[in-house]
């Protein structure tokens, strides 16, 4: 038993740490956050396919990335939530592979574009109306399926072959 646990919580700061620097690299692009966001990292929401372990890993690491790069307190609430929603469906749905990769995709179209309009108070009008929640969510819908859909989805195909090496789970 206590193999398993160390194994998982291993699997978890890995996945954890490796969120957070391919945030950081996509921060450096400006690619992180805001209304456009692709985020390389949550390439990475597709790793619940290989293991539980991935759930709190990529929560945590979305967690600690959005307190490094600056974000507001309600996006690392529920930015963090979003990513935490996304990994839990993905891996509820991870026995159909393209189905897997829209949790973290629909998540994100939801909940950022509330987080951009009301956290950051940013507005986007057009003749006067206020069209910030479709157009974030847009924007951000196309960024995670970016991330998540291609990005993810090629990962999820160079990972396949080593599934029994990187995500084995002792006994």
């Amino acid at each position: 038993m206590r193999n398993k646990n160390v194994t998982m919580m291993t699997q978890a700061a890995i996945i954890a740490a490796l969120y957070v620097v391919l945030t950081m690299i996509a921060n450096a692009l400006g690619l992180a956050s805001y209304a456009i966001q692709v985020r390389f990292s949550e390439a990475l929401c597709v790793l619940p396919y290989f293991t539980i372990a991935a759930v709190p890993g990529l929560y945590i690491g979305c967690l600690v990335a959005n307190l490094l790069t600056g974000a507001a307190i309600w996006d690392i609430l529920f930015g963090s939530l979003a990513t935490l929603i996304g990994a839990i469906g993905t891996y509820l749905l991870r026995k159909h592979k393209f189905l897997m990769t829209l949790p973290p995709v629909i998540a994100n179209a939801v909940i950022v574009p509330f987080v951009l309009r009301y956290g950051y108070q940013i507005t986007w009008t057009y003749e006067g109306k206020d069209l910030a929640i479709p157009y974030f969510a847009t924007t951000v819908g196309i960024g995670e399926i970016i991330s998540v859909c291609v990005l993810g989805s090629m990962l999820l195909k160079v990972l396949l072959p080593y599934k029994n090496i990187l995500f084995r789970q002792d006994k």
